[in-house]
């Protein structure tokens, strides 16, 4: 997965399935077809090759479109953009943003792990997040590569073209702001979620290795709309609705385009195939 989304905790609900068969969707209109297929942004190194289906769909398309650009977001000079934009430069440290009970359990866990909390005091609610959940992937054994960069990397191998729904700069700005309006939240939320991630994990690899998005969308969306309903809606959300007109576009023109987002991005009422099916495309599970 990439630096601006392999790290983060609340991403993971949005990604964290070992990918099996049945990942991929074949969506229609009356004059063109597309694929769309979940993503998980990190993997274990058990998790290739990946399934055939998502190879089937890349060499039936002309084109294939990310979250954002892949090979920028690679580049050294973004990773160093993204510190300077999560990190406090105004003597702010993370005790002075957070309320006591929240910053206490921060202060415990990071103890748990070995980690001072000197190590992230001017790190931002978003990029102590994104911290917290890359030290916990790393040590579930989630070290390779996701399926968008396997994907961008064949692609740019190939000479395949490559779009994005959302710039890089959009990434950055969302990440940046992620936190500000309730930082403790933020981190309440990361901090349950690490603590139930393994869990979480076997729920949704269970459902998603049956191909239910009923019970995908049981386990991984509506209690994070519940309980967390604006980081649910910033999230999931919105980013769905700012991206569904530019699907919707992508079945009127010439190019068959594999679209590779989020998996969480399509379960749910207010997911992606739930808004295709809405709109009258044919969609059909491979």
């Amino acid at each position: 997965m990439t630096f601006i989304r392999a790290l983060s905790s609340i991403f993971l609900l949005l990604f964290a399935f070992n990918i099996h068969a049945a990942s991929i969707w074949k969506v229609s209109s009356k004059t063109h077809s597309l694929y769309i297929g979940g993503t998980i942004h990190i993997l274990t190194p058990d998790d290739y090759p990946l399934p055939k289906e998502y190879d089937i769909a890349y060499q039936n398309s002309n084109k294939v479109v990310f979250e954002t650009d892949m090979v920028a977001v690679r580049q050294p000079e973004f990773a160093q953009k993204m510190m300077s934009l999560m990190t406090y430069s105004d003597g702010t440290t993370i005790d002075k943003v957070l309320n006591a009970d929240t910053y206490q359990a921060l202060v415990v866990f990071l103890s748990s792990k070995g980690v001072p909390i000197q190590a992230l005091a001017a790190y931002k609610p978003g990029m102590i997040a994104i911290t917290l959940s890359m030290m916990e992937l790393n040590a579930m054994g989630y070290t390779s590569e996701g399926v968008d960069v396997f994907y961008s990397k064949l692609a740019t191998d190939n000479s395949k073209p490559q779009a994005w729904l959302e710039t890089p700069d959009e990434q950055l700005q969302f990440l940046t702001n992620m936190g500000d309006d309730d930082p403790s939240t933020m981190i309440d939320y990361t901090l349950k979620d690490i603590a139930t991630m393994e869990d979480t994990f076997g729920k949704l690899h269970k459902a998603w290795s049956k191909g239910d998005m009923s019970a995908m969308a049981d386990v991984g969306i509506y209690p994070f709309k519940a309980d967390y309903p604006a980081i649910y809606e910033d999230l999931i959300s919105t980013r769905n609705k700012n991206w569904f007109p530019q699907i919707v576009s992508m079945l009127e023109d010439e190019p068959t385009e594999l679209i590779l987002v989020g998996a969480l991005h399509l379960a749910g009422p207010d997911g992606i195939l739930t808004k295709l099916q809405a709109k009258g495309y044919t969609i059909e599970q491979m």
